[in-house]
């Protein structure tokens, strides 16, 4: 049984890599691990886990060009989205996630 805790700062809204991130915190247990599954838990309401191929790097842009068609910012402006007290970018990030 092993368990890490990672922290992730995004430089900004938008897909991200983690997979460093990752391979840092559990570095040292590798040697020890034959076979096991990875949970993830994340602590922020507005944030969300894909697992995606990382052949392309276009995969990530386009994630995020489908997210923000999905869910446009406007509707934080044009009255779609009531809570809006976070912020413009707060809503649309709740139903992205």
């Amino acid at each position: 049984w092993f368990q890490n805790e990672i922290t992730i700062t995004a430089p900004s809204r938008g897909c991200h890599l983690i997979t460093s991130e990752v391979n840092k915190a559990i570095k040292s247990d590798m040697s020890s691990i034959k076979i096991g599954m990875a949970n993830f838990f994340i602590q922020h309401t507005s944030a969300s886990l894909t697992i995606n191929e990382n052949a392309d790097p276009d995969v990530r842009r386009d994630m995020e060009v489908a997210l923000n068609k999905l869910v446009p910012g406007e509707w934080t402006k044009d009255g779609t989205f009531l809570h809006t007290m976070e912020g413009e970018d707060d809503m649309p990030g709740h139903v992205k996630s």
